[in-house]
């Protein structure tokens, strides 16, 4: 047999490379067709569905009507059918495992579908099981109003009683009042817990707190690390301000310290701010329209929303929801923001955070597919509307967009960054019980859960127990049935806000000053956001895109800078 030349081994092993990169070329292709094929089938399936199911929610919770709220349960259900398809899960798993995939669009799509159908994964009997129960318990929350006396409260009402009454013994009985609505509803979120656990154990996760952070594509031992950091941080700083506000509450209330209860901080939770300083800032909004405010404050920075207030429900109203939320109802624009505005500092705060949340979602870019329009992460979008809330209490902010004189600004300005500290402070500290509430509870629901709860308070907010309480106080807050695993998105939410506020101050204004800022009438705040943070929508893991955005990483530092240094 002749022998081939070295020429010929040489043209061989060229034409043999070129077969080879060609097939594997080709294998990649037609991957990516096949992907682009199965979004497109997900997608009409998908998105008319899930629009009609935020148009039920929306219509249940403005209502409190028993059939709207069972229209959105089985409209729910039906969209999680959609990602429990294990046909549809398998192929995803083989897109994921097959590594094909290198287009980046289509890559992050892939990941979030994945995610999105991984969480789905269980029996669809126990998946409507869960959003039923978890509807009679939004039903009941809804509806539910405190009885003090011969008086039937609001919401609203009984934080005006809180934060105004120096009675210990009205703020006692309103405050065991508000607790019921946890008592009508304990068992069924102990069994709720329970089932989401047994959920997420068939998917692989040890608890539904592990698996709601790693599919929100979170680290929980880098959130737990955070969380440690942000209580060694700010431990000293709020016992030294806590200190402040027990000298002050027991002279209100004419009380030694030592009796000073948990109805004594003027919240239900103590995780808003007590008024303890002498500037009233609710005297400065009462003569307002906080709606008007909110649409001129925007409109100035160049984010326009008013067709999204068109669309929104604002006014509290008898079997409404008595909280505020934002929806994004189609990824096209239909944006919907629901409030319960009294003109007071607190209600622009919402209004102003709200409406954060509504322009993420209004000024996503439409040229991205439908998958990527969204928050780059559920904190990321907090953060924003944090950055916004913040300036209720910015007395130049208020100077700039309430009119008020140069020197009520700064007469007030340092009430004003001791509010705002208070609240950051007071709210950190309430986040981390929060986050440890449910973190352990998920852990073991079956321990005593009560205990849990108040050791946890006793700990991180340092309020007092009372004497011999055993009731499931902690089930009275709506989130940990209704939103749960979702509370530490708030405080890195605060962080990244802090990191937004520096960067624009630096970047915008060319300082490092913010006290100096007003924030206001400036487009490009406007442009900022919608360039950097909310057209990139989830094209980018959201630490990528916070690097982007800021030139770092999430960073806990200027937080630090801001409210505690």
């Amino acid at each position: 047999m002749k022998k081939l030349s070295a020429l010929a081994f040489l043209l061989i092993g060229i034409i043999l490379s070129s077969w080879l990169f060609s097939g594997c070329g080709n294998s990649k292709k037609n991957t990516e067709m096949e992907l682009k094929d199965f979004i497109k089938k997900f997608e009409a399936k998908y998105t008319s569905l899930v629009k009609e199911s935020a148009i039920a929610s929306w219509e249940a919770e403005t209502s409190g009507k028993e059939e709207a709220y069972k229209k959105s349960a089985d409209l729910e259900f039906k969209v999680s059918l959609i990602f429990a398809d294990k046909k549809d899960f398998e192929t995803l798993k083989k897109f994921k495992e097959a590594k094909d995939i290198t287009d980046p669009l289509l890559k992050r799509q892939l990941d979030i579908l994945y995610n999105g159908f991984l969480g789905e994964q269980i029996d669809s009997v126990k998946t409507k099981a869960m959003i039923d129960l978890q509807s009679k318990i939004s039903m009941s929350f809804n509806n539910f109003r405190p009885v003090v006396g011969k008086d039937t409260l609001t919401d609203n009402k009984v934080d005006s009683i809180l934060r105004s009454s120096t009675d210990s013994k009205l703020l006692e009985a309103t405050w065991n009042a508000s607790k019921k609505s946890g008592a009508n509803v304990s068992k069924q979120v102990i069994e709720l817990v329970k089932k989401r656990n047994e959920a997420a154990k068939e998917l692989g996760f040890n608890n539904y707190h592990e698996m709601s952070l790693k599919l929100s594509e979170e680290d929980p031992k880098e959130v737990e690390t955070l969380f440690n950091e942000l209580d060694s941080l700010t431990r000293d700083a709020f016992a030294q301000l806590k200190g402040e506000m027990d000298d002050y509450f027991a002279k209100r209330y004419k009380i030694k310290k030592d009796e000073l209860m948990p109805w004594h901080y003027q919240n239900r939770f103590f995780q808003e701010a007590p008024k303890i300083y002498k500037a009233d800032l609710d005297e400065y909004y009462k003569t307002k329209d906080v709606v008007v405010l909110t649409k001129d404050y925007y409109s100035g920075i160049g984010l326009q929303i008013e067709d999204m207030l068109k669309n929104s429900d604002l006014l509290e109203r008898k079997g409404k929801n008595q909280h505020a939320f934002c929806t994004d109802i189609d990824r096209l624009g239909d944006v919907r923001v629901l409030c319960n505005v009294k003109n007071n500092a607190n209600w622009m705060n919402t209004m102003l955070h709200e409406y954060g949340h509504a322009n993420y979602s209004k000024y996503n870019d439409r040229d991205l597919p439908y998958l990527l329009r969204d928050a780059a992460n559920t904190f990321t979008t907090e953060a924003v509307a944090m950055f916004f809330g913040r300036f209720a209490s910015n007395p130049q902010w208020m100077k700039a967009n309430l009119n008020i004189t140069d020197a009520e600004a700064k007469k007030i300005a340092d009430d004003c960054y001791k509010t705002l500290r208070l609240e950051q402070l007071t709210f950190s500290r309430w986040a981390q019980v929060m986050y440890r509430f449910e973190k352990g509870m998920y852990e073991n629901p079956d321990q005593d859960l009560n205990k849990l709860w108040w050791d946890l308070v006793e700990k991180y907010q340092m309020l007092k127990r009372p004497a011999g309480r055993n009731e499931p106080d902690w089930a009275s807050k709506i989130h940990i049935a209704l939103y749960p695993c979702y509370y530490h998105n708030y405080l890195m939410g605060e962080l990244l806000a802090s990191q937004f506020t520096y960067y624009i101050a630096k970047n915008i204004y060319k300082t490092e000053d913010i006290k100096s800022i007003d924030f206001s009438k400036n487009p490009e705040i406007g442009k900022y956001f919608i360039d950097k943070v909310f057209k990139p929508g989830m094209k980018y893991e959201w630490n990528e895109m916070i690097e982007k955005a800021t030139g770092e990483k999430l960073t806990a530092k200027y937080y630090a800078k801001q409210f505690v240094n």
